[in-house]
């Protein structure tokens, strides 16, 4: 039955060019209520959020996103279920804000699915990919004022450098933060294109032989730099905590090891109770968990789902229940 409703999905999303990750895990993670109440936190194209409402009978699904195009294709993918939807165009992390402008208190439960969308990855024009020549921009809201050709060309050596190895994790950062350097006081680095074959001349032939293309870390870096994707992620975490029932779930896909040391951290600090020392006879500290853990390990994509959508090879999904 799992594997029909999967290819069922699956190709349904495939008639909407867009393929939602761990779809059928995030749903059982989420361990829907008829009648309950469910935050799509980062709705994307709604392939999601399209599965919680038809399993919504009375309940209510609240989604959000910041890229205006995604909640425009939201309301078309979900217009039959428009008397049990609400979209927001905003960011995830006003969540609390937005709950109580909705004027509801706490929710059944939540999904974050973090990072850059497939829609925006194929829209060539929006500057996320290394693949397609396009202007530098990056941004998920195009109402933000920072793009990625400021930080690219403005920004000085040491925070690009910064970025490259933190966000990127990519260990030839000084060599291509120079190169950047170097290019942008002749003229303006404009376009992905442009930008690609700088990090590629700056990078040694040892590293041109791996298999990723070698523009692909320090576009992610300058992606995250310009979403400000990192900086907020625990306190949005404990907002979306702080509005879960009892019982509730907390449910996070991420799609980089910076994104899932910050969730899995998070979410094991919220399981912990006693943090005495273990030579104390007895508790004097008082904290209890909040939450506990349904996921010990992450969840990833089994042989079918990587089959059918190859980028969720990097996804990763933690799960945690309010206690």
């Amino acid at each position: 039955m799992e594997e029909q409703a999967f290819c069922s999905n699956a190709a349904e999303d495939v008639a909407y060019g867009h393929k939602p990750v761990l779809l059928e895990a995030c749903l059982d993670a989420l361990a829907i209520r008829p009648n309950g109440v469910y935050v799509d936190a980062t709705m994307g194209r709604a392939g999601h959020s399209l599965e919680i409402v038809r399993r919504l009978d009375g309940g209510r699904l609240i989604g959000i996103d910041r890229d205006e195009s995604a909640i425009c294709a939201a309301r078309v993918r979900l217009a039959d279920y428009a008397d049990r939807v609400t979209l927001v165009h905003s960011n995830f992390d006003r969540i609390g804000e937005i709950l109580d402008e909705l004027r509801i208190s706490a929710v059944d439960g939540m999904l974050f699915d973090l990072g850059v969308s497939s829609p925006q990855l194929d829209d060539a024009q929006r500057g996320f990919s290394y693949k397609n020549d396009a202007p530098l921009d990056m941004r998920m809201d195009r109402a933000a004022p920072l793009t990625a050709r400021e930080v690219v060309n403005t920004w000085p050596y040491e925070e690009l450098r910064r970025i490259l190895f933190v966000y990127g994790e990519e260990r030839y950062a000084p060599a291509i933060a120079a190169a950047i350097c170097r290019a942008r006081e002749k003229r303006p680095v404009e376009t992905t294109q442009e930008l690609a074959e700088l990090i590629r001349d700056a990078m040694p032939a040892k590293a041109l032989r791996e298999k990723q293309h070698p523009a692909k870390r320090s576009f992610q870096a300058i992606r995250i730099a310009v979403n400000g994707e990192l900086e907020a992620l625990e306190s949005v975490l404990g907002a979306a905590a702080d509005r879960l029932k009892a019982g509730g779930r907390l449910a996070v896909i991420s799609f980089h090891s910076l994104e899932d040391r910050i969730v899995k951290r998070t979410m094991q600090e919220w399981a912990t109770g006693c943090i005495c020392p273990p030579e104390f006879p007895v508790c004097v500290c008082g904290r209890k968990p909040i939450m506990k853990m349904i996921t010990r390990k992450p969840v990833t994509a089994g042989e079918a789902e990587l089959a059918y959508n190859p980028r969720s090879r990097s996804a990763k999904l933690r799960v945690a229940e309010k206690l």
